[in-house]
């Protein structure tokens, strides 16, 4: 919509552009961590639930868990908007929890896990992005809710 004569934007507009401020800016890493993230959880979960289902259960549905929570948050930072926002901020607090629990459990009961998770370790397979992308969302949606 065009703008008007005293330069404000239309509601239209404005509504527009708060829905686009997710993923602009620093908002655009995440866009694209969050989509290497879900297509690496994703296939990884899927191979081994197909291919190794029987050698840690556990552990493989738990990736697919990451690639499912992944996959919503890449999906809220794409719509912006400030019920996507809400979403992504409560995806990305389980997300943490999960990180911070499955890294625990995988510390103290290693014999539960006789395979990796996304998860496992706090994220060291992957350079433990997986226990800063969480905390790096919290803090990027919860600047973009003051914006």
């Amino acid at each position: 919509m065009p703008e008007t004569s005293a330069g404000s934007r239309t509601p239209k507009a404005a509504a527009d552009g708060a829905r686009r401020s997710l993923g602009t800016g620093p908002g655009r890493l995440l866009v694209a961590l969050y989509g290497v993230f879900t297509v690496a959880a994703a296939s990884r979960a899927a191979y081994q639930l197909i291919a190794q289902f029987d050698r840690a259960p556990l552990a493989y549905i738990l990736s697919a868990v990451s690639a499912v929570v992944y996959a919503f948050i890449l999906f809220s930072l794409v719509r912006g908007g400030e019920g996507a926002r809400r979403a992504a901020v409560v995806c990305c607090a389980l997300e943490l929890v999960g990180v911070l629990g499955v890294g625990t459990w995988t510390l103290v009961d290693r014999s539960a896990f006789p395979d990796a998770t996304v998860w496992s370790n706090f994220g060291m397979g992957y350079l433990f992005i997986p226990i800063f992308l969480p905390v790096t969302g919290l803090l990027w949606l919860r600047r973009a809710r003051r914006a």
